[in-house]
C-alpha cells in the first residue's frame, strides 16, 4: 500500500514553485506538496508572510525557500525567474496562484485597474509558464497548475477585469497543454468555490452572503483551505499523467447548480 500510494503521489526529488504560496489556497497548496516531499520555493510580496510560512513549513521537515515576488510587473517575473534559477535551477511543478481581486463596478473600471489585474492574473502566470514550460517538455516530466476561480464560467460580484483574467487562465491552460503534454508536462487549472482567503474577506464580513453562497452549493457549505490539498497532490504528481488540459472545479458543486 505504502508504495502504491508513494508512486501515485509522492514528490520526493522535484521542486515546486508556488506563486502566491505564502497565503490563502497558494500556501495550502504549497503545503500540501511540502509534506509529500517536493522542495518548495514561496513567492509572494510579504517577506513576513514568507518566512513565517516558510518557519511553519521547516517545524514538519519540509523543504523550503523563498523569494519575495512582486508579479505585477513584467520585470519583477523576470527577476522571480532569474533567482529561482540561481537557487534551484530546474522547476518541476508550477503553481500559479498569485493573484489581485479589484471589482469595481465595470462601468468605474479604471485602466489602471484592468492592466494591474492582467499583470499578476494572466501575464505572470504567462511568462513562468513560457520559462518553465520548455525546460519542463525537454527534460520529459512537469507539471503546471494555474489557479481560477467561479468567474472563470459565470458573471457575478462584479466580476469586471478579475472575471476577464481568470476566463483568460482556462483558456491558457489549454494551450499550455496542447504546446507540451505530448512531452509529457500536464498543465491543468483549480477552480475553487467561495472560499475565505485575503482576496474575499470583505464579503465574509457580510454574515447574510456567506450564508446564501453556501447554500448555492451542494455540500451546505463555503470551501475551506485544506479542501485544496488533495487535488493539489493529485495534479502534481504522476496520478495526473493521462490529466491535462483540465479546469477542474474544487466548489462543493457551486458550479454545477
Amino acid at each position: 500500500m505504502d508504495t502504491f500510494l508513494a508512486d501515485l503521489f509522492s514528490l520526493k526529488g522535484r521542486t515546486a514553485l508556488v506563486t502566491g504560496g505564502s497565503s490563502g489556497i497558494g500556501r495550502a497548496i504549497a503545503e500540501a506538496l511540502c509534506r509529500a516531499g517536493a522542495r518548495v520555493l514561496l513567492a509572494a510580496r510579504s517577506e513576513d508572510q514568507l518566512e513565517e510560512t516558510a518557519a511553519d513549513f521547516r517545524a514538519f521537515g519540509g523543504e523550503v525557500d523563498w523569494i519575495r515576488a512582486d508579479l505585477a510587473t513584467r520585470d519583477g517575473v523576470r527577476e522571480l525567474i532569474g533567482q529561482a534559477d540561481a537557487r534551484h535551477g530546474s522547476v518541476d511543478v508550477l503553481v500559479n496562484s498569485a493573484g489581485i481581486n479589484l471589482r469595481p463596478p465595470m462601468d468605474e473600471l479604471s485602466e489602471s485597474d484592468w492592466d494591474v489585474t492582467m499583470a499578476v492574473n494572466l501575464d505572470a502566470p504567462f511568462l513562468l509558464g513560457q520559462h518553465y514550460g520548455p525546460a519542463m517538455a525537454a527534460r520529459g516530466w512537469g507539471r503546471i497548475i494555474n489557479v481560477g476561480s467561479q468567474q472563470t464560467i459565470r458573471a457575478f460580484g462584479n466580476s469586471g477585469a478579475y472575471g476577464v483574467s481568470k476566463a483568460a487562465i482556462a483558456a491558457l491552460t489549454r494551450s499550455q497543454a496542447e504546446a507540451w503534454s505530448a512531452a509529457g508536462v500536464c498543465a491543468n487549472a483549480i477552480a475553487p468555490g467561495f472560499v475565505q482567503t485575503p482576496l474575499t474577506e470583505p464579503v465574509f464580513r457580510d454574515p447574510a452572503r456567506v450564508a446564501a453562497l453556501a447554500a448555492r452549493t451542494m455540500t451546505g457549505r463555503n470551501g475551506e483551505q485544506a479542501d485544496f490539498t488533495g487535488i493539489a497532490l493529485f495534479l502534481a504528481g504522476d496520478a495526473c499523467a493521462y490529466v491535462t488540459g483540465q479546469t477542474i472545479f474544487v466548489d462543493g458543486g457551486f458550479s454545477a447548480t
